[in-house]
C-alpha cells in the first residue's frame, strides 16, 4: 500500500512488484476505490493469472475494469485455448477422471461433464459413493451415504445419453490409513465391514488405461486412489501413464492431479498441465470466469 499511496516515477525498464495483494483492505471485496488505485499505475493491464481468474477481487477484476486497456497475457490465453479445445469441440471419445475425497465438492462438475464426455470416471472418495449407490458394501471407507441417490441419477443419465460412469470391479483396500498399511485387492463384492478402500484394483486400472488409450480427449482431475503412498497408488500411476501413451489430447489441472504428472514423470507427455485448481474446476463446471468476462467486456 506505501507504494499505491506514494508511486514514484519510473525509468524505461524499472519493475515494480506488489506484496500480497490480498493483504489490501478492500481487495477481496473489489473495493473500487482501490481498484482505481490499481488501474491508475498502468497504461494497460494484462491479467496473466488463471490461477485466480475465478477471483473478482480488486486486482484480479476491477483494476482491468478500469485500466485504459485490458488484455489477457500469454498463459491466460493459453489456458483458455486448450479448456476450450478439451471441451469446446472435442475429438472423441472424450474422457474424464474426476477424483477426490467427497462428492459434494465435486458435484456440480461431475454433473456438467456428465452431460458431454463419454466415459467420466470417478476416483478416490467419490468412487466409494458411486460403489454404494450400485449396492456394494464400502466397508469404513470415506463416501457419502445422502449422495446416493444423486450418484444413481448421474448414472442412469450418462446411460440414457450413451456415455457411461464405470465403477471398480476390483479394489485395493486395508485396514488403516497409514504408509505401512498393508494392501489387499479385492473384488468389489468381497469388501468386509472393516476395509477402507484406497484405489482401484489392477483389473479396474487396466480397463480405465484401454479407455484413456482410446480415446480422443481426455480431462484429468484428481487421482484415483492414495498414490502419496505406494501401495495404493498403482490405479493412478497406470492411468497417468495410459494418459502419457495415448494420441488423445490431454488435460490435467489441480493440485493432487498435478503432484501425481511430478510422481510419475509425465509432464512432457500430457498435452496441457493447467496451472488453475479452482478455476480450472469452475472452467469445467461451464462457469464464466470472472477475469474473462471483464476482459471480453473491454
Amino acid at each position: 500500500t506505501d507504494y499505491l499511496d506514494h508511486a514514484p516515477e519510473l525509468a524505461d525498464g524499472d519493475v515494480v512488484l506488489l506484496e500480497n495483494c490480498r493483504f489490501n483492505v478492500g481487495e477481496k471485496k473489489n473495493d473500487d476505490v482501490l481498484a482505481k488505485q490499481y488501474a491508475s499505475l498502468c497504461d494497460i493491464y494484462v491479467m496473466d493469472a488463471f490461477g485466480t481468474a475465478h477471483r473478482a477481487q480488486a486486482s484480479t477484476y476491477g483494476a482491468g475494469v478500469f485500466a485504459p486497456v485490458a488484455c489477457a497475457g500469454p498463459l491466460l490465453a493459453g489456458e483458455l485455448e486448450a479448456l476450450g479445445k478439451a471441451l469446446g469441440n472435442p475429438a472423441r471419445p472424450m474422457a474424464a477422471i474426476v477424483g477426490g475425497s467427497k462428492v459434494s465438492t465435486k458435484l456440480t462438475v461431475l454433473d456438467a461433464l456428465s452431460r458431454v464426455v463419454d466415459q467420466l470416471i470417478p476416483g478416490g472418495g467419490i468412487a466409494n459413493t458411486f460403489i454404494a449407490a450400485c449396492g456394494f458394501n464400502v466397508g469404513k471407507s470415506l463416501y457419502e451415504e445422502d449422495l446416493i441417490p444423486e450418484a444413481k441419477r448421474l448414472m442412469e443419465a450418462a446411460i440414457a445419453r450413451g456415455g457411461e460412469i464405470p465403477v471398480p470391479t476390483d479394489v485395493v483396500v486395508g485396514k488403516e490409513f497409514s504408509e505401512t498399511a498393508e494392501a489387499i485387492v479385492k473384488k468389489v463384492e468381497d469388501v468386509e465391514d472393516d476395509d477402507m478402500i484406497f484405489d482401484i484394483g489392477p483389473e479396474t486400472a487396466a480397463h480405465f488405461a484401454d479407455i484413456m488409450k482410446e480415446a480422443g480427449t481426455i480431462v484429468w482431475n484428481g487421482p484415483v486412489g492414495v498414490f502419496e503412498f505406494d501401495q495404493f497408488g498403482e490405479g493412478t500411476k497406470t492411468l497417468g501413464l495410459a494418459i502419457a501413451e495415448s494420441k488423445a489430447f490431454s488435460i490435467a489441472g489441480g493440485g493432487d492431479t498435478l503432484a501425481a504428472v511430478e510422481k510419475y514423470n509425465i509432464a512432457d507427455k500430457v498435452s496441457y498441465i493447467s496451472t488453475g485448481g479452482g478455476a480450472f474446476l469452475e472452467f469445467l463446471e461451464g462457469k464464466k470466469l470472472p477475469a474473462v468476462a471483464m476482459l471480453e467486456a473491454k
